[in-house]
């Protein structure tokens, strides 16, 4: 039987939120909704107006039974009648009037509030998506927001609402008959001690209820994301019982267990409310036959404590709301608090226009929690309008030298310069305006062909986007497609081969017109055939353009103005493929071994 192993919110810092609510938390989530405050005022004096409506309700009903029916008098009663039909009109209204304001207010929220999201996640560094899984994040930008929205729509103001409800009913009860309002609040010790319990409870259930959808969104996206390679090995039944028996185990059963916890807190309630009003009937009863209260005010008092404990009883339920809230809260708050491990200087400048001089000083990096150097000692320099072949073994700090080129990560040590600026004193969206780069695995997104390779340079023109894809020799099997440019590509460019994703994304590089070019390993997956016209789409791109192309096949770098060989990060040897074949060091024993075709 296949082990079951933690899921990904046991071993993802899930259980750093099983802790006691934070008030700083509930702070900066009510901060969200502050742009809002005037159309919540308006909100709050509606519901205060419907509220008193819901309040007065029993005490018109006493004015029936005692000055209208007990005292034979027809219009007493039919204005009391009157009077409380028109509290139950301005009650629907005024509710109608706040649950759209609210839903208004609700919606606007979860769009800034998804905004924001989405512009952090657009600057935060790749290190955070190496620890990050693409459904946890899913989770924070999808699920955890619309547990805010809810909890803005419904549930700020009803709580709010039944706070004012409760206070008034206790004044009224109070005002009414001061002993029996004495017997119904004797049920107040239980209620707390109750309360207390759920909260406890309902607390944990509710943190590992959000932390098991964010696991259960995790594995799917991973599952859809790798669907081909579970089609290939065949693993489609045993990928779902596994994830079956994780989701029951794991996800249901978090949810069944807050459920329970939810559902015995209820009956609590409506047992002490029983309670409370037999305790009533009985003794104000007993009071009405003595004659020392009126049956209206027996009868009032009976509908007074079922409207006090149906705000109790809605709090409680507002306390899942809550208890769900600040655990999607404190996870939004920590996505948004997760610091962008490359920003620019107070006094960053632009990067004027370039001709693409490159200098590495002295490099050296190791990541933040690895104190191993992945690269030391670097010292580089390439002239402008040079192509640059880094090989090496893999691992060996290649792909890590172009990242900090690009200023995705910063070195530890020294400097990365470009025409003499420093990249530190530069803004990174200067930098990588004139950068462009083509990956192993290109990337499409879900539109056209045309807004493919238009994802390079927004405002070209249709004769500039063909001109790209032609110069790269991508035209002919556009063309082929059903609609040409016009072809939806879906998500992935699942509907392209892989030499015609490359192609593609040559063209978008193309199009964008970089000084300094990257190819990450751009040939490695293609067929022979393929490589070839890439390799002549290589010569349009390269020419006139400071290149680093890192690549294991030899056609893609003997014409090289410079080969650099990486080995344990560091720089062994440089030349050009001539001459370091004649050393016979390096280079050559890669050239031996792997790079001959």
């Amino acid at each position: 039987m296949t082990t079951i192993v933690p899921p990904a919110y046991v071993t993802q810092s899930e259980e750093l939120y099983d802790k006691p609510l934070d008030p700083q938390v509930a702070r900066r989530l009510v901060g969200f909704i502050a742009p809002y405050k005037w159309q919540l005022l308006l909100a709050a004096f509606l519901m205060l107006v419907a509220t008193l409506s819901t309040v007065i309700g029993p005490y018109l009903v006493k004015i029936a039974i005692d000055d209208g029916l007990l005292a034979g008098n027809l219009t007493a009663l039919r204005n009391a009648v009157l009077l409380y039909l028109a509290a139950a009109l301005v009650r629907w209204g005024f509710i109608y009037l706040r649950v759209n304001i609210m839903a208004q207010v609700g919606q606007s929220f979860i769009y800034d509030l998804r905004k924001m999201l989405f512009e952090h996640l657009q600057k935060l560094s790749l290190g955070f998506y190496s620890r990050y899984s693409v459904g946890r994040v899913i989770t924070r930008v999808i699920n955890d927001v619309e547990t805010l929205r809810e909890f803005v729509i419904w549930a700020v103001l009803a709580i709010a609402r039944d706070l004012f409800a409760l206070a008034g009913i206790i004044v009224a009860m109070l005002s009414l008959n001061f002993e029996l309002s004495l017997i119904t609040f004797a049920t107040i010790p239980l209620m707390i001690l109750a309360t207390r319990l759920y909260r406890r409870t309902a607390r944990v259930a509710y943190r590992r209820v959000r932390a098991a959808i964010s696991w259960v969104n995790s594995v799917l996206a991973e599952n859809i994301n790798g669907v081909r390679v579970v089609q290939a090995f065949n693993r489609q039944t045993h990928n779902y019982r596994q994830f079956s028996e994780y989701t029951n185990r794991y996800h249901l059963q978090m949810v069944l267990r807050a459920a329970r916890v939810a559902a015995s807190f209820l009956p609590v309630v409506d047992v002490l409310g029983a309670l409370a009003t037999a305790a009533v009937v009985w003794i104000g009863g007993t009071a009405v036959l003595g004659e020392s209260i009126s049956a209206g005010v027996l009868v009032a008092f009976v509908l007074y404590i079922d409207r006090y404990f149906e705000p109790i009883r809605d709090l409680s339920r507002r306390f899942d709301t809550l208890q769900s809230t600040m655990a999607g809260g404190e996870r939004i708050l920590a996505l948004l608090d997760t610091e962008v491990d490359v920003q620019d200087a107070p006094d960053a400048r632009p990067l004027p226009p370039i001709r693409g001089d490159v200098t590495f000083e002295n490099v050296s990096f190791h990541y933040p929690d690895d104190s191993a150097l992945v690269l030391r000692n670097i010292h580089l320099h390439v002239p402008a309008g040079s192509t640059v072949a880094l090989v090496g073994e893999t691992g060996a700090g290649k792909t890590t030298l172009v990242k900090l080129l690009s200023r995705f990560m910063d070195p530890t040590e020294g400097r990365v310069l470009v025409d003499g600026f420093d990249l530190k004193t530069v803004t990174q969206k200067s930098l990588r305006a004139q950068m462009g780069v083509v990956l192993q695995d290109p990337f499409l997104f879900n539109g056209t062909v045309k807004e493919n390779i238009l994802f390079g340079r927004l405002d070209a023109t249709d004769a500039e986007v063909e001109a790209a894809a032609r110069a790269v020799g991508a035209h002919d099997f556009i063309m082929e497609l059903r609609n040409g440019y016009d072809t939806s590509v879906e998500e992935g460019g699942v509907l392209l081969s892989v030499g015609q994703r490359q192609l593609i994304s040559f063209a978008r590089a193309l199009l964008a017109n970089p000084r300094i070019l990257i190819l990450d390993e751009a040939t490695s997956s293609v067929d022979t055939q393929t490589e070839q016209v890439i390799q002549r789409a290589l010569v349009t791109l390269l020419k006139g353009r400071t290149s680093f192309v890192i690549a294991h096949r030899l056609s893609t770098i003997t014409n090289a103005d410079l080969i650099v060989v990486i080995d344990d990060g560091q720089i062994v040897e440089q030349g050009t493929h001539a001459e370091l074949l004649a050393q016979r060091g390096a280079y050559y024993r890669l050239y031996q071994t792997g790079f001959q075709e």
